[in-house]
């Protein structure tokens, strides 16, 4: 492996301002080691002409003393976000041949501060799953392998588990990510990456395949908290083609970073220790509280006394969203179509072919909870048990300035256990789905290895628009964590 694709986003943009290197043989660097590292499966469409062209002509910028906060850097988009002129999947068989005419506000932010497209990648399918499993092109492969079998391929996290693993097997420099109950930092902390997921209404929705549209929410995923920083500033910004896009000015991160945790207040709630936490996470959390105590911060204990209920909420809502937002799929007027003898049959074998099983049961759960007679019952109760949830979290920032827990309740499985189990698969957002219902920005940092050799990450939430908060305490974990373990696919090039 070079030495290009050691280099971390801050230093790689420093290094292009320089002019110590250019951003074509930076990205020559990361087409080489896709394409080394195919096997994985992590990306479903590459596009090298389109990012030599790029990078051709960011070099140009460069040489002008021109060029955005990007320029130059390529990057690794998820197969989420509408890229004009790129086939655009979801994962899904109803998007086949489905190519944008036009750009995501998030990935027009990137283009227009320089960045550069290696490719799309891989995730669960429309976003739905912990494991990037249900992709229809097929499950990605964790670089990371344990030490007790390491002929066992293991999952990336979902749903944005192609993401995570281009940025771990050094196949992107960064990439981005949208986390709906967790699907940013699961994987982040999967896969030995920083995963942010910002605020609900910091990043535009406006041209990202919907999912859950009350939750969805695009973040970056980096290296390192300064990376996933420098990604986030480029990405956020008000969009007044987003009817849920924030107009609240967005805090310098890089200014934040390093201010230390001195005379913070991070707070560690009860409800968290949940039955059957492994005793190697518990361990990884009270590391986490023991680093930041070290480095001067006030340890607080709190409660959050509606989290038991947030997942099962969280399983009316975002299914019930899903099934409106997928209606338009019908073989008219995107991808697939299976014709019929009537149009409703139409409809019926395009969806019955074009969905895949998880997708199905969401929308099929979806359905049920809207139902005439069932509204009020499910959908309408999760909704005021979100708006306890978020009451809880109000509550606790009023006495303290940021809260620490664990990322997921496991390192990351093998490819196929929890497949025959759809409710023990869901457990994996047990600790991300409470903050991602109640809109609140979070970060997964890793902070060490389990027995079998395999990441575990931490998670710090903060306020709303309160990201400067979280990537201080993520950068704090992070300089004490000193987390330089790599996969060995990356050790041996």
């Amino acid at each position: 492996m070079t030495d290009l694709l050691d280099l971390s986003l801050a230093d790689a943009r420093a290094k292009l301002a320089a002019k110590d290197i250019s951003s074509t043989e930076l990205t020559k660097a990361y087409i080489a080691r896709m394409e080394a590292t195919a096997g994985l499966n992590a990306y479903i469409t590459t596009t090298p002409d389109k990012a030599l062209q790029m990078a051709e002509q960011a070099d140009a910028r460069l040489a002008k003393g021109e060029g955005g906060a990007l320029e130059g850097i390529p990057l690794a988009i998820k197969d989420l976000f509408c890229t004009e002129g790129v086939p655009t999947t979801a994962a899904s068989h109803i998007l086949d041949g489905f190519i944008p005419p036009y750009e995501s506000t998030v990935t027009a932010n990137l283009w227009n501060a320089g960045a550069v497209l290696l490719g799309k990648t891989n995730l669960d399918e429309f976003a739905m799953g912990s494991s990037n499993v249900t992709s229809y092109y097929g499950p990605v492969e964790n670089p990371w392998r344990s030490t007790d079998e390491p002929d066992k391929k293991r999952v990336p996290g979902g749903s944005s588990g192609g993401s995570a693993a281009v940025v771990a097997a050094r196949a992107a420099l960064a990439a981005t990510g949208t986390d709906t109950g967790g699907s940013i930092r699961q994987p982040a902390s999967f896969s030995g990456i920083v995963g942010l997921k910002p605020t609900y209404g910091r990043c535009s929705r406006w041209g990202i395949v919907a999912f859950a549209s009350s939750l969805d929410q695009a973040g970056p995923m980096a290296r390192t908290v300064e990376d996933a920083s420098i990604l986030l500033q480029s990405m956020a910004g008000h969009d007044p083609k987003d009817s849920t896009s924030a107009a609240e000015a967005m805090p310098n991160l890089s200014a934040a970073l390093n201010q230390g945790v001195k005379g913070m207040r991070i707070g560690v709630p009860a409800e968290y220790k949940v039955d059957g936490l492994p005793e190697e996470i518990s361990k990884v959390w009270q590391q986490g509280i023991d680093w930041l105590k070290a480095e001067g911060a006030e340890i607080v204990d709190i409660s959050l006394p509606h989290t038991k209920y947030a997942l099962a909420t969280y399983y009316i809502i975002a299914p019930a969203e899903a099934s409106s937002n997928l209606a338009r799929y019908d073989g008219v007027r995107y991808g697939l179509r299976v014709d019929g003898g009537s149009l409703a049959e139409m409809y019926a074998n395009t969806r019955a072919e074009g969905f895949g099983d998880e997708v199905q049961r969401r929308v099929l759960i979806g359905t049920y909870v809207l139902s005439a007679g069932y509204y009020d019952a499910y959908y309408l109760k999760a909704q005021k048990v979100r708006a306890l949830l978020r009451r809880d979290f109000d509550q606790a920032f009023e006495k303290v300035d940021a809260i620490l827990t664990p990322t997921a309740p496991s390192d990351a499985f093998a490819i196929g256990e929890n497949e025959d189990d759809p409710v023990k698969m869901y457990l994996q957002d047990v600790f991300t789905v409470p903050a991602s219902l109640a809109g609140l920005p979070g970060i997964s940092v890793p902070a060490g290895l389990s027995e079998r050799g395999l990441p575990m990450g931490l998670q710090v939430l903060g306020r709303m628009f309160d990201e400067g908060s979280v990537v201080r305490v993520g950068r704090a974990l992070e300089r004490a964590a000193d987390f330089k373990a790599v996969p060995a696919m990356v050790r041996e090039g």
